[in-house]
């Protein structure tokens, strides 16, 4: 008696959840909003007559909880602003000038028209860097990710001369700390707002929660080429750790800071989430920036300078604190 046949079913790659050609008519969708993509590697021609001994400065960062309010209201074209603005607004710290930049996407499944605004968000955020999007990854990965969501990560290249380095080694006790006003949360501290708030109050506050992270690449260049880059002794992006952890990366050992919270108009999204949460001083100060972005260590002769050339630049700054001799890092007053 011969075996009866067991018809098999077949399986294909789009079957378990990964569409190639979708895959394919997303990166046709976004060629025009990069440069050297199609290869298996970005192509950029860096300019070395610029530089005569270049350090080549590198950051990787990501947006973070930030896209959960993305998801929530189904605005996507501003988060690709934040993922460049994470990262080239590191490596402008230690005075770079970016050069270019790569992202990684990754989700359940392709949806090209959100996917598009992302990308069109990143391709501004480099038009605001004055860098240029040289290429990236998307990757699907159905069952990895709960439907409609995504992650995103990027990777900011840029370059300085060793003799323009900003590393904080000349920083000394008299310095001030000049503080520029934030565009919001940045990408910063998203865990806590969304502890604090409902679903509802989230969409009530998106258009706050969502404004993109201030890009300060051409305002500080601009600054640099204004005063004399050897002004700026050093530059913290106000980033997770805050006013407790960043600046503090930058003063040399043996110095402290003290930091007036009165020396600035807190935006009024931070204290709703402080009073809401009933969220101590000290752990607010640590997640969120308050409403500075970027604080810049400087002598305490040229301050007044700076703000104003700051403000010309139409962004608004304060003298928020000064360098001490101290044992205790850093005093919030």
């Amino acid at each position: 008696m011969g075996r009866s046949k067991v018809k098999m079913k077949t399986i294909t790659y789009k079957k378990s959840g990964v569409d190639i050609d979708e895959a394919n008519r997303f990166v046709e969708a976004i060629k025009p909003l990069t440069r050297g993509i199609g290869g298996f590697g970005g192509l950029f021609k860096f300019d070395a007559k610029k530089y005569k001994d270049p350090y080549i400065v590198s950051s990787t960062d990501g947006v973070g909880t930030k896209l959960k309010i993305a998801f929530l209201t189904g605005k996507h074209d501003t988060v690709g602003i934040d993922l460049v603005g994470m990262n080239v607004n590191d490596i402008l710290c230690v005075g770079a000038e970016p050069l270019f930049f790569l992202d990684y996407i990754s989700t359940g499944k392709i949806e090209k028209k959100v996917l598009v605004d992302v990308v069109k968000g990143i391709a501004e955020g480099c038009r605001q860097a004055g860098c240029s999007l040289i290429g990236g990854e998307t990757a699907e990965m159905p069952g990895f990710y709960a439907r409609g969501e995504y992650d995103l990560a990027g990777f900011s290249v840029g370059a300085v001369d060793k003799s323009d380095v900003i590393d904080g080694s000349k920083i000394k006790s008299g310095d001030v700390l000049a503080g520029i006003e934030s565009s919001g949360l940045h990408s910063n501290g998203y865990s806590l707002a969304r502890k604090v708030f409902s679903e509802k109050e989230l969409i009530k506050y998106s258009a706050e929660l969502l404004k993109p992270t201030r890009i300060y690449v051409k305002p500080i260049q601009n600054l640099m080429l204004d005063v004399g880059r050897p002004t700026l002794k050093g530059i913290a992006h106000i980033t997770g750790g805050a006013f407790y952890d960043k600046i503090t990366r930058i003063i040399p050992k043996g110095l402290g800071i003290r930091i007036d919270k009165n020396s600035w108009q807190v935006p009024d999204i931070f204290k709703v989430i402080q009073e809401t949460g009933n969220v101590p001083d000290e752990d607010i100060y640590r997640t969120l920036n308050m409403g500075i972005g970027m604080v810049l260590v400087v002598d305490r002769n040229s301050a007044d300078n700076i703000i104003a050339n700051l403000k010309r630049q139409g962004l608004k700054s304060w003298v928020i604190g000064e360098v001490l001799k101290s044992n205790k890092m850093v005093q919030l007053v």
